[in-house]
């Protein structure tokens, strides 16, 4: 027999917020070790050999793309919206650093 509606669409919705918030998580994850990475590459001069710099630059477009096409479930909560946009903006600010130690 199946279950009724309500606690069908619950228990998907409850599986969702929980791969969602993971998948977050990760990014966020992502994010710090790029951001240690860019931080020890601002230390060091001529750290832009060809093939850093080309790994750097795809890991950082590839998590930009990933972060600028995460949808906002309906259900997420204002603190999920929150840690989305210091992500977008996070991104942002690795980039401009990217930029800045690269172009010394």
């Amino acid at each position: 027999m199946p279950m009724p509606r309500d606690e069908f669409q619950t228990q998907i919705q409850e599986n969702l917020v929980q791969t969602w918030r993971q998948f977050v998580g990760q990014m966020e994850e992502s994010l710090k070790i790029l951001d240690r990475e860019i931080g020890e590459a601002e230390q060091m001069t001529d750290i832009c050999t060809s093939e850093w710099c080309e790994a750097t630059e795809h890991v950082i477009d590839d998590l930009n793309n990933a972060l600028f096409s995460i949808h906002e479930p309906k259900w997420s909560s204002e603190e999920d919206s929150r840690k989305i946009k210091a992500q977008k903006k996070w991104i942002r600010d690795i980039y401009a650093r990217y930029k800045s130690a690269t172009n010394r």
